[in-house]
């Protein structure tokens, strides 16, 4: 086994058996997978397809699209070294009648908490980077420098839903002046040290690290930017499948798919029959699904994992 498929082997996509089921797979279809990662999730819609079905991944990181080279024979696969907010744009370009499926597996995958000197986590010691694509933005450490007090304290207060913000981020400030914060173990000294309590099981620098990341990659953004854009790319019977990790993005998710599963409001005392009612353009499948106790056991950071999907009905967007 080479190094790359032993990483390969190492990375275990997430409700990997569930998100094939949710995006009930054709042959010939064209699928989306907006995160590529190491490429489980694609490897798996790509064993699904038959020869005339086309895959199309997107992923910011570097490594991750190095790591598709292996599937750079497969006429049917295509990988953009892009974030999935550019996924209309390019659905367009290479789909334009429209694609049966898109994959969203938000947050930050397992090889980037794992690799130290990408920042994403204080387990061990590493450069405070958290950039998801390493090639270009202002890491954690350059944010840190120079974010002002009250910007500082609404990141943690809003992606990090930390309680104690502003202590935290006056910690930070006071930090900064006597030395840049540079390395990742260095910032979770200072949030420890800011801490008034500990909450059981769960280290003191969570929150603020989780809020770092998410302003850094502009993740929420990124979200909110490309929900619109599957609606618009996918073609009716298709499926959007979004695996969340935290209340933020599940949260975002949930309202989207609420909110176009509702049929347009109707004038008030319009007199129209059941069957005539207007369809809105989504319609949600099933319940929310979490990992088994297997997968869990295999692959504890599958706890906080949500997949939710929807189904495009045929009704015109306005």
């Amino acid at each position: 086994m080479s190094a790359e498929e032993a990483g390969h082997a190492r990375h275990q996509p997430v409700l990997l058996a569930e998100v094939l089921a949710a995006l009930a797979v054709r042959p010939d279809g064209i699928y989306v997978d907006g995160t590529f990662g190491r490429g489980g999730h694609s490897r798996a819609l790509l064993a699904a397809l038959g020869p005339h079905g086309r895959l199309l991944a997107f992923d910011r990181d570097p490594e991750a699209v190095m790591a598709a080279r292996d599937l750079a024979g497969d006429a049917r696969f295509a990988i953009r070294h892009q974030a999935f907010a550019a996924l209309g744009e390019v659905v367009r370009e290479l789909a334009p009648e429209g694609v049966d499926g898109v994959l969203l597996d938000l947050g930050v995958s397992s090889p980037q908490l794992d690799e130290p000197a990408r920042g994403f986590s204080f387990r061990q010691d590493g450069p405070l980077d958290m950039r998801m694509d390493t090639s270009r933005g202002e890491s954690a450490a350059q944010y840190l420098a120079r974010v002002d007090l009250d910007e500082l304290v609404r990141v943690l207060r809003e992606f990090g839903e930390e309680r104690h913000a502003l202590r935290i981020a006056r910690a930070i400030v006071a930090a900064r002046a006597q030395a840049p914060l540079v390395r990742t173990r260095a910032l979770q000294a200072v949030v420890a040290a800011a801490q008034p309590r500990r909450e059981p099981g769960i280290d003191p620098a969570t929150r603020t690290f989780q809020a770092l990341r998410i302003q850094i990659n502009g993740e929420l953004e990124q979200l909110d930017a490309v929900l619109p854009q599957v609606l618009a790319g996918l073609r009716a019977g298709g499926r959007l499948a979004v695996i969340s990790f935290h209340s933020l993005e599940d949260r975002r998710v949930k309202q989207f798919i609420a909110r176009h599963s509702r049929p347009p409001e109707l004038p008030p005392g319009l007199a129209i029959r059941e069957d005539d009612r207007p369809l809105p353009p989504l319609r949600a499948v099933g319940r929310a699904v979490f990992a088994g106790a297997e997968e869990l056991a295999r692959n504890p950071r599958a706890r906080s994992a949500v997949l939710r999907v929807a189904e495009r009905t045929a009704v015109a967007l306005q």
